[in-house]
């Protein structure tokens, strides 16, 4: 063989080893990759080629499929009051993906997911059309609903935990959508998807803000304070004189922080809790430390960028600050911000005896034929006081309901604690408050089945009305009566 023929022979033999080698790494190694990918067309016709399994709730479905007309999305998704699940669900769209619990647990609700392999080979066998799988939750139907219809039109978010396993019983935002109105392809679906973009909607009702929006947590951190100056040392006694002054000069600043009422000067931890003193918190933080702070707002669950429910929540924060920005940070005005799910987190830790449990709302992922595949058990995720100081905690937040700020969340037969919080919003206050509300409910036989956090961002209410016992309050109460009758 000539030199020309040589090179030629030599060329096309890497031209077909480069091809071969090509097609095995596509074949082998990218194959997953591609298989999952959403640019991938097949992927969506799998999807959607069959019905979808149902997300349940209390033993019922609050999702179903229809057939869609459409010759490759032979189904498509139904919710039932979706906009009050959507929160939970998230939305699975043949034109615009997936969210949420439609998303994560796909391959389950598809079908396609490897565990469902020989139920799915069994059905092919007998001729069964293939269906997808279930995902059960933790959800509580009766507090989902009390808190959807407490919101109401108000704009906020409602989050709902059992404290003893950290079952979220709960978790509504609003202003919702329903997931239905664009689940196909059609100009209508895609209308509807336009209408509830951030870009086309300032209220913004696809953000899950139960979850992934982070607030001034206002009043309602006080008990973060508290538990970390009892849990340091700085005081002991719940009504011991906290040596006080009123008003209280910010350190390294000629700034006096002042209160809404008198009878803040030397007040005690419990009385100071009651009717929500800025200065004693604010001095009790400073007292503790930003170090000290920082650490106990972490066992509440603060600073961890990985909190999944299985949805991931957003990052609720306790900074490195300097002492007049930690003295604020100890009132719940300063450089901290928190979700209300962990907001629901603190009070579920002081109601459990100071043992904060993981969150989670899936409880079972189970085979189109009702057997279980998976079981989430619960989780501790920190001891995030001690006993001691949570049964303190606990006194000084049932005294809030008895006789102080939140007398609106008191409930016949129940024990309730909370804590209320007017969050200033805006620069110099400029916007109106958030109004918070965390509480629990123990019952006599002495088990507490639900702790709540509740914000609200109620543009419409007048500035004055706007308060954390006023507003959010009375929501948290009939979630909390809902949990507690639900039982019965």
């Amino acid at each position: 063989m000539n030199k020309p023929l040589r090179r030629i022979a030599i060329f096309c033999g890497l031209l077909v080893l480069t091809l071969l080698l090509r097609d095995n790494w596509l074949q082998y190694v990218k194959a997953d990759t591609l298989a999952s990918d959403t640019d991938n067309r097949r992927v969506n016709i799998t999807r959607y080629a069959s019905p979808r399994g149902d997300i349940i709730v209390g033993g019922k479905a609050i999702t179903g499929s229809v057939e869609s007309g459409d010759n490759d999305f032979k189904y498509k998704r139904t919710w039932k009051d979706g906009a009050m699940w959507a929160p939970v669900t998230g939305y699975s769209s043949q034109a615009f993906g997936a969210t949420q619990l439609e998303k994560l647990e796909d391959g389950i609700l598809s079908g396609t997911d490897n565990r469902l392999f020989f139920r799915n080979t069994l059905d092919m066998i007998t001729g069964k059309k293939k269906e997808g799988g279930s995902v059960v939750t933790t959800l509580n139907a009766a507090a989902q609903k009390a808190a959807y219809q407490g919101l109401g039109n108000k704009k906020g978010a409602v989050a709902a935990i059992d404290p003893a396993t950290g079952k979220i019983l709960a978790l509504v935002s609003t202003p919702s959508y329903d997931p239905s109105a664009f689940a196909g392809t059609s100009g209508s679906d895609e209308k509807a998807w336009n209408k509830v973009q951030k870009k086309n909607n300032a209220d913004d009702p696809m953000l899950n803000r139960a979850l992934r929006e982070t607030y001034p947590p206002g009043s309602t951190f006080k008990v973060v304070t508290a538990a970390a100056a009892l849990e340091n040392g700085v005081v002991s006694g719940i009504d011991d004189p906290t040596k006080t002054p009123d008003p209280f000069k910010l350190p390294q600043t000629s700034t006096n922080l002042t209160n809404e009422h008198g009878g803040c000067e030397n007040a005690s931890l419990r009385e100071a809790l009651r009717v929500s003193c800025n200065t004693v918190f604010a001095k009790m933080a400073d007292n503790v430390g930003n170090q000290k702070m920082i650490e106990q707002a972490q066992k509440f669950g603060f600073n961890n960028a990985k909190l999944d429910t299985p949805v991931r929540a957003a990052e609720s924060i306790y900074p490195e600050d300097n002492r007049p920005q930690n003295a604020l940070d100890g009132i719940g005005q300063g450089s901290n911000r928190a979700t209300p799910l962990q907001m629901a987190m603190v009070a579920s830790a002081v109601a459990n005896n100071g043992k904060l449990m993981q969150p989670y709302m899936v409880d079972q992922l189970r085979a189109s034929n009702l057997d279980v595949l998976e079981t989430n058990e619960p989780k501790e995720l920190s001891q995030a006081i001690s006993s001691e100081t949570a049964q303190k905690l606990q006194q000084m937040m049932e005294t809030v309901v008895k006789t102080g700020t939140g007398t609106k969340a008191q409930i016949d037969g129940a024990t309730v604690g909370g804590k209320t919080g007017t969050a200033q919003h805006g620069l110099n206050n400029s916007e109106k408050p958030y109004a918070w509300f965390i509480s629990y409910a123990k019952l006599s036989d002495g088990s507490t089945p639900v702790a709540v956090a509740v914000v609200v961002e109620d543009g419409a209410a007048n500035r004055g009305d706007i308060t954390g016992g006023g507003l959010a309050g009375p929501i948290a109460r009939d979630v909390m009566k809902a949990v507690i009758d639900s039982k019965k």
